[in-house]
């Protein structure tokens, strides 16, 4: 017995080795001290409070180089001296000023510390001046591997764009690159070469000419705006515009293409009242009407570019002319301009403070896709898309990444958490409640970075269950719930298995051709039969699987 008891004993330790080193389950990811740097609240961030930006950069495509400088208006929370600036390697910081002095500066890795002199007095509003300059990061797969993408339209023009979610804002401008605090408003002067235009976030306030051959397209921006939401798009555009009449007035939408694509770009952008029709809908307002909608033209896919979305999907539906539901409703639109758009809503409106929620952007905008859908073709074509995307969910980790160490969760963020949310539907199981439900996030976070927690809470009041084991299933487990059921004589018993503690979601079923709504826990309950024959199936709107025991 004893001999049995050692095997066990030395099994044990060896799945415990054999999970530590990540060959079993999810791999342990180590983070660095520039990790903690990069993802937290740290000391040098949380005295002072963002007000204002003005970066004024010059940008050239001869070399590959940003040079120029931020300016930085913020509010003393706290009385402190040391200031985290961030700014990735290779770029550099030159100097900082502040009230005509130059200030010391200390460099770890992608962190700046600078060293104030003058006294930081709270509830007082002041600046410092960042110049910097260098060669940033090239975009090696945008927008998932970001940086700068220098690239070259069919006619030979430069064609230059930046991505930087995840990545960071800072791989090419100093900033406090952080989620939790969002600038309150930011000017934006680009200056490029003569024949190029740049098209950033917000409205055109003006251009210059310079004497060198130069333009400085120069942008405004009024509401607040999420760091990796900042965009340069430079290129050999023409625009047009058009106003769309929403739910606050009208809305001024207007759209940068390259030269060579005006027309097909003015078929191909009617999706776009189409999108706000479908998404003021179902979100409420679009959240930027001071500072228009734009659609830009970008040498890479697409992004969320807050009132400056990007868009490189070849003027074709589908995604890159692919239906990713296999659903067949995926090629009724564009998925950039769809998804991209959703982002305005959740992502720009309702943004993360830790990029370990990111699910909150993606799950809700993966989600808004097949809400577009339905609004045009009914709630049946909306919930064919929805569940035709489970096809992509791996369920390797949880959708919810660490905190801290900017690290995101896994890319089952997207389906999944779609379906996670369509499900949620089905137990609302009440459609202008569920609409009432999103158009309330949309106001009661209006402008505003959030946690999980807040969006948990908000959705568990307004549906009026304790949702906590639910989205603990989700969002924190990588199980798909089971709905196991068994038909003694006349009585069925059912419950919840592969499942966390306390799971109880009730479900709906098809009973022998009838629906009924069933509240499982994870031990079994009973329900008596009027028959010894039964024909059980869960609604397939339901993101779970179901199993008779025999």
């Amino acid at each position: 017995m004893e001999k049995y008891f050692k095997l066990i004993c030395i099994g044990f330790l060896i799945s415990n080795a054999i999970q530590a080193q990540g060959l079993l389950g999810e791999k342990i990811q180590k983070f660095t001290r520039q990790d903690n740097l990069r993802g937290s609240i740290t000391t040098e961030r949380a005295w002072w409070d963002l007000k204002k930006y003005h970066l004024d950069i010059k940008v050239n495509p001869a070399d590959s180089t940003i040079s120029g400088s931020n300016t930085i208006r913020y509010q003393v929370l706290k009385s402190y001296n040391s200031m985290q600036i961030d700014l990735q390697k290779p770029m550099q910081i030159s100097k900082v000023i502040q009230d005509g002095k130059e200030l010391k500066i200390e460099r770890d890795g992608n962190a700046f510390f600078i060293k104030l002199i003058a006294p930081q007095n709270i509830g007082e509003t002041k600046e410092v001046v960042v110049f910097y300059n260098g060669k940033p990061k090239v975009a090696i797969n945008p927008p998932w591997d970001g940086g700068i993408t220098w690239s070259k339209d069919k006619n030979g023009k430069s064609f230059i764009a930046s991505t930087c979610q995840g990545l960071g804002a800072s791989v090419w401008w100093p900033n406090k690159d952080h989620m939790y605090d969002e600038v309150d408003e930011m000017l934006i002067s680009v200056n490029v070469p003569n024949n190029l235009m740049d098209v950033s976030n917000g409205r055109l306030q003006g251009v210059t000419n310079l004497e060198d051959g130069t333009k400085t397209f120069t942008w405004t921006v009024s509401n607040p705006i999420n760091n990796y939401g900042v965009n340069i798009n430079i290129g050999d555009y023409t625009s047009f515009s058009e106003v769309y009449k929403g739910e606050k007035g009208d809305l001024d939408c207007q759209y940068y293409v390259l030269k060579d694509n005006l027309e097909k770009a003015k078929k191909h952008f009617k999706e776009v009242p189409r999108m706000l029709k479908a998404f003021e809908h179902w979100f409420g307002s679009y959240p930027f009407y001071e500072d228009s909608f734009k659609l830009v033209e970008a040498p890479y896919l697409g992004m969320e570019h807050q009132s400056s979305v990007t868009y490189g999907n070849h003027y074709q539906n589908g995604y890159l002319g692919t239906d990713r539901s296999k659903s067949g409703w995926g090629m009724k639109f564009d998925y950039i301009i769809i998804h991209e758009s959703g982002h305005e809503w959740f992502a720009n409106n309702i943004t993360y403070k830790d990029i370990a929620d990111m699910w909150i952007h993606e799950s809700f905008t993966c989600y808004s896709e097949n809400l577009f859908v339905e609004f045009y073709y009914g709630n049946k074509a909306g919930s064919e898309y929805v569940r035709g995307q489970r096809n992509e969910i791996e369920n390797t980790k949880p959708i919810i990444g660490k905190y801290d160490v900017n690290s995101e969760g896994s890319g089952d963020m997207y389906t999944k958490g779609a379906n996670m949310l369509h499900t949620l539907r089905q137990i609302v199981n009440d459609d202008e409640k569920w609409r009432t439900i999103l158009r309330g996030l949309n106001s009661t976070f209006y402008h505003q970075t959030v946690t999980t927690k807040q969006i948990e809470d908000y959705l568990s009041q307004a549906v009026g269950l304790d949702l906590d084991s639910f989205f603990n299933q989700y969002l924190r487990d990588i199980r798909i719930p089971t709905f196991e059921y068994k038909l003694i004589n006349k009585t069925l018993s059912y419950r919840w298995t592969n499942c966390v503690a306390g799971f109880d979601i009730p479900v709906k079923v098809i009973l022998n051709g009838k629906a009924k709504w069933l509240k499982p826990q994870t031990e079994w309950t009973t329900l008596s039969q009027n028959s010894k024959k039964m024909k059980l199936e869960v609604d397939k709107d339901f993101y779970v699987n179901f199993s008779k025991m025999n």
